[in-house]
């Protein structure tokens, strides 16, 4: 900084900061506006630094201060800092803004002056980029130009972030500033870190000025600027791209465009000028429009042509509020063209169903409904009129041609709307369905919808809403309802014949929809509380459906039903003033109750109740509807009083009378017992009239009839069974409550049940259901089984009888039932004649064999030898017994089936029976000693073969196992014997080489682990062990891993054969101590070295399995005579706890580990 002082030349000076935290590679001052030079900012002369490590802003006025101090942290070494200031507009304050950034991050602070005149610098919203910057440009307060490392432009808009436009300038060549960074003019005295930025840097070459850039090229010096909105719109004009510049065009309207320039003043001047542009760019459209359109071709070519231009120009019209235009030029000039016309009208359609657009010229109304009509899109032209102002329309003509085409709703609207008539529809609609249904006859679907409309409209017009939409004027209310009133009571219409009947328009409607006429009297009576006049109305109408639905026959049951049920609703409502005969009610009761009448009778019921329901039974007299109803089988009726009555007891009547719920009589008798609010009285009639209906509900429902006992009444069972007299009903009830099976959700345990219920359960199974009894008894637990045996023999059930004898553990006399029955089965095929069918006999023989075999076989591994013969042998003497007889005295017997079932006897006993005292037994019959064993020869060489694949398979299994072991040996043998590669050529202790030591003779041990020692180093470390008079290394690496006191244990483990994790890598040789001749005998003997046992243990412990030894042993001990198959599942014995038993057992079928060489 420089001053003058008495004319003397004088220099002072600060220091910021030195070159060695960083060279300065851009200042920027704060320039200020001629409009701007009184901001207060101004004084403070304000100037922006930016180095290679931090900003600084500082104030050269009045005096040298720095407000901000901003650190980059980490960055780009070779991205070059960049500084912009500018004037923008926040919250309605005008601020300079500094915007700096260093690579791909800009950053804004807004700096400004508080009222003490301090400055401030806030933070604003990042903009983080994609690419790295080297120019950074305000060319205006909302857009910033950057410029890439690759020289593209970018327009951004500041507060939106928006990339506006990019531009490619390599053509610009623009020139950097590189030598100047790297100095290379006084010889590179600069940083490298300068120098890097020194590759980007063009400071120099781009500056602004009047929202202009000039880029400073090779050869040509550059001007870019933005274009103003004119030049925009136009440019997309030249590129025949009308439809963007109109959408272009708009945003200039509606304020959402970016970068706008040349568009000034307020905002309602802004939007004349840009929307007489845009009517400008509408009529070239248009003209554009039909200048392109196809001359030849189809005609959906043409329409689709117009299907993509015109609603543009409909869409940008009704936006810029230029009906005027939309309906005169721009129609008059579609119009030349038919089909442009045609898709114009089309156009409007979405915009009059919405609302958008509601006032339109007469003649194109008037086009608008002659073209649909002409497409025959009738539904279409319904839903525009409805949404049309017709008033300018010929009524005459609308209504003709609604009616003509079924139109009823535009019809409705327009005599509405276009003359304020409300009755005149009505009266059209009713000459179409009065007479069908005066007739009696079905309406069309037509007339129903005809009929639906009528309906819709008197509930519209009672309620003071227009139809289909909107509201009728409020000075048009009253008057309309009085009007649809005055024309629904009429006694006559107005073109009657003689024939007709009075209040044709109620009748008329209580024919089509007696409801639904009834629903929307009722919907208008609820607003008829403060209007005198219509209470009168309510009364009057009230006399005439009671006239009309009382006097006639003509009406169902359900519609006089409604009627009164009406009437029940709007007597019950405390500000009621209607007045009703109650004679008439009674009249209604006896009419529904008739019991001379069977049609409909639930209909009647259903009716009735709706009736009572409503508040209707204010009018009957209680006791006489009790016996209508129970005279005309109107259960739920009767139901309904009993309830308010609390006379449950007798609803449990109307259920089991009435076919239709009479299995919901065991809900309605759960719920009384179990839910809170029914007194005990209440309860204990309705448990002694569900008592007294027992055998009806067990007939209807056993299980719900048992689930409800077993739930509520639990002790009183052997009373409910007392009550049942029929023993087929009693076997259903009892099968329900004590089989599990038959699904009732009862703890069988809370069952305070005596054996004799169960045993009495039993009794009637073995009468009504012999074949269950067995499952059945699997499942049932209360019994007791002398008397439950007893009870089975009295029926003659031997097979229940043998399995009660079993579970009993008479195991003899079960089996002794089971061979009887066998040997009557035997006998009946011996001696059966030819005639009678041989397969059948057969499968009743096989079945009782096979469960004599299986009784057998469960109760075996229980007995010795001789108990075994006891059961087995009598068998197979009854199934060889018909063998012996010749051939004439069964010339039938069917020899080869009798031999399979023998076979199949032999191959179950074979497995606790010895094959010798088999055969011994079969030679010592009398029959076969004398010299017929060729009868039995099949039998004996069955036996034979299966020992010989018996003896096969375990001498198999035997080779497999002894292949196994002979591998392991081999393995162990030449993991113990090969040599050893030590890891390192050092003492692992002292960490000397080995051949370095030469003071002292001393031996070197190698572990298989690969550790090296000295043995003098191991001594010192207490890693020697004395067993049996032999020195046992342990490596002291390994083994220091391990806590105190493993050591000993260790030992201990080897003695045992056993290797602890540590001691698997261990030296496999042993040095015997000097003079030692214990150690000198154990080394002559042939016999392992601890060393060797411990290699041995550790192969073990890799190739550990199920024991070899075992499975021989196991095996061999299956050839002989005491042992036997594991067929079943048993639970004792030896065999229970081999191997084969196991479920889990699993064969190690996995390759063998490789072992190293």
């Amino acid at each position: 900084m420089k001053r003058r002082v008495m004319g003397v030349r004088t220099c002072e000076s600060r220091c910021l900061f030195s070159g060695s935290k960083g060279e300065v590679c851009c200042i920027e001052p704060l320039h200020s506006k001629p409009e701007l030079k009184d901001h207060p900012i101004t004084q403070f002369s304000l100037l922006a630094m930016a180095s290679l490590t931090k900003i600084l802003v500082i104030g050269l006025k009045p005096s040298l201060k720095v407000w901000m101090t901003f650190p980059y942290g980490r960055m780009d070494p070779s991205s070059v800092p960049l500084l912009a200031w500018h004037f923008v507009a926040v919250h309605n304050y005008v601020n300079p803004m500094l915007a700096f950034c260093r690579g791909d991050v800009v950053h804004f602070l807004l700096v400004k002056r508080d009222e003490s005149g301090a400055i401030h610098v806030t933070k604003q919203k990042h903009l983080h980029l994609y690419y790295d910057l080297i120019n950074f440009t305000w060319i205006n307060s909302r857009t910033v130009v950057l410029l890439d490392s690759v020289e593209k432009l970018h327009v951004i808009d500041r507060q939106t972030q928006e990339e506006l436009e990019t531009v490619e300038i390599s053509e610009v060549q623009l020139v950097y500033n590189s030598s100047h960074f790297k100095s290379l003019a006084t010889g590179g005295n600069v940083s490298q870190a300068l120098a890097l930025v020194g590759e980007k840097a063009c400071y120099q070459s781009i500056s602004s000025y009047g929202g202009q850039i000039f880029y400073l090229g090779t050869k040509s010096v550059y001007v870019m600027m933005l274009r103003s909105w004119r030049e925009r719109v136009d440019h997309l004009l030249k590129q025949d791209c009308l439809t963007e510049a109109l959408a272009l065009a708009w945003s200039f309207h509606e304020g959402k465009a970016k970068a706008v320039v040349g568009l000034s003043g307020d905002v309602s001047k802004r939007k004349a000028v840009v929307a007489d542009r845009m009517v400008e760019i509408l009529f070239h459209y248009a003209d554009r429009a039909l200048k392109k359109c196809p001359d030849q071709g189809k005609i959906q070519v043409m329409e689709q042509h117009f299907q993509d231009m015109v609603p543009v120009i409909v869409d940008y019209c009704l936006l810029l509020e230029r009906k005027d235009l939309l309906f005169s030029q721009m129609y008059d000039k579609l119009s030349e063209n038919s089909v442009a016309k045609g898709v114009f009208l089309e156009c409007l359609e979405p915009y009059i169903l919405s609302d958008k657009l509601v006032g339109m010229t007469p003649q194109v109304m008037k086009d608008l409904i002659v073209h649909f009509q002409d497409k025959k899109l009738m539904e279409n032209v319904e839903a525009l009129i409805v949404h049309m102002d017709i008033t300018s329309l010929d009524i005459q003509q609308v209504v003709l041609m609604c009616w003509e085409n079924r139109l009823y709703d535009a019809m409705i609207y327009v005599y509405n709307r276009g003359m304020n008539e409300f009755i005149s529809p009505m009266e059209k609609l009713f000459r179409v369905i009065a007479p069908p249904l005066n007739a009696g006859r079905t309406l069309t679907d037509e007339q129903v919808v005809m009929g639906n409309k009528l309906l819709v409209y008197i509930s519209c017009c009672l309620a003071g809403r227009a139809y289909p939409l909107g509201d009728i004027p409020e000075d048009l209310v009253p008057l309309v309802k009085n009007q649809v009133f005055e024309f629904l009571i009429r006694l006559h219409s107005a073109e009657a014949s003689p024939e007709e009947e009075i209040y044709p328009y109620v009748r008329t409607l209580l024919h089509f929809d007696t409801r639904e006429f009834l629903n929307v009297l009722a919907l208008t009576f609820e607003d008829f509380k403060n209007d005198k006049q219509a209470v009168e109305y309510q009364q009057r109408i009230v006399d005439i459906l009671l006239k009309v639905m009382v006097e006639n026959s003509d009406f169902t049951p359900s519609q006089v039903g409604c009627l009164f049920t009406f009437l029940a609703r709007q007597l019950a409502k405390p500000d009621n003033t209607l007045f009703v005969n109650r004679t008439l009610f009674d009249q209604v009761l006896e009419f529904l109750c008739s019991p001379d009448d069977d049609s409909r009778h639930s209909e009647r019921q259903q009716v009735l109740l709706e009736l009572l329901q409503a508040g209707g039974i204010v009018q009957f007299e209680e006791s006489r509807l009790i016996r209508m109803a129970e005279k005309a089988e109107f259960y739920q009726i009767c139901e309904f009083m009993y309830e308010r009555e609390h006379q449950y007891d007798k609803i449990i009547d109307c259920y089991l009378r009435d076919p239709l719920r009479e299995e919901e009589v065991f809900n309605y008798i759960h719920n009384i017992l179990s839910i809170p609010g029914h007194s005990a009285e209440e309860k204990q009639s309705v448990w002694q009239k569900a008592m007294d209906h027992i055998e009806e509900l067990v007939s209807l429902r056993p299980c719900k009839a048992a689930e409800l006992v077993a739930t509520h009444f639990s002790e009183q069972i052997e009373t409910v069974i007392k009550k049942l007299q029929n023993q087929v009903l009693l076997f259903k009830f009892l099968r329900s409550l004590l089989d599990p099976r038959e699904g009732i959700h009862v703890n069988q345990e809370l069952l305070q049940m005596s054996p004799c219920v169960t045993e009495q359960f039993i009794e009637l199974l073995c009468q009504f259901s012999p074949s269950q009894v067995i499952e059945t008894l699997q499942v049932l637990e209360c019994y007791r089984l002398e008397e439950t045996i007893q009870i089975t023999q009295k029926y003659q059930l031997h097979e229940v009888t043998a399995y009660l004898l079993e579970k009993k553990g008479d195991i003899h006399g079960a089996f002794l039932i089971m061979l009887k029955r066998l040997q009557s089965k035997l006998q009946e095929i011996t001696h059966q004649d030819e005639k009678t069918k041989e397969e059948f006999s057969l499968k009743d023989v096989e079945d009782t064999m096979v469960e004599t075999i299986a009784l057998c076989q469960r109760n075996s591994h229980n007995l010795n030898q001789q108990q075994r013969e006891a059961l087995w042998f009598p068998l197979l003497e009854a199934m060889m017994a018909p063998q012996k007889l010749s051939g004439s005295a069964a010339p039938h017997l069917p020899p080869e089936a009798l031999k399979s079932l023998t076979m199949q006897v032999l191959n179950s006993m074979a497995a606790f029976i010895a094959l010798p005292s088999i055969l011994q037994r079969i030679l010592q019959d009398p029959v076969y000693g004398k010299g017929k064993l060729g009868e039995i020869q099949g039998l004996i060489l069955g036996m034979l073969d299966t020992f010989n694949y018996e003896q096969t398979l375990l001498e198999t299994t035997t080779s497999l196992l002894n292949q196994d072991l002979h591998w392991s040996l081999c393995n162990l043998r030449a993991s113990v014997t090969r040599g050893l590669n030590p890891k390192q050529d050092y003492c692992s202790i002292c960490l000397q080489q080995y051949k370095r030591r030469q003071e002292m003779a001393d031996e070197i041990i190698v572990f298989s682990c690969g550790h090296l020692y000295h043995s003098f180093c191991l001594q010192n470390k207490e890693c020697t062990i004395e067993t049996e008079g032999q020195t046992r290394w342990t490596c002291y690496k390994c083994s220091s891993s391990n806590k105190a006191g493993k050591l000993s244990e260790n030992s201990s483990e080897v003695k045992k054969g056993k290797t602890a994790p540590s001691q698997v890598k261990m030296s496999p040789s042993c040095h015997p101590s000097k003079g030692d001749s214990a150690v000198k005998k154990a080394a002559s003997e042939p016999v392992l070295d601890p060393q060797q046992i411990q290699a041995f243990d550790q192969l073990c412990h890799l190739y550990r399995g199920s024991s070899r030894l075992a499975l021989l042993t196991e095996l061999s001990q299956n050839r002989s005579s005491e042992s036997y198959r594991p067929f079943s599942g048993s639970q004792s014995g030896p065999a229970f706890n081999s191997i084969f038993q196991n479920e889990n057992f699993q064969l190690q079928l996995i390759p063998p580990p490789v072992t190293e060489d």
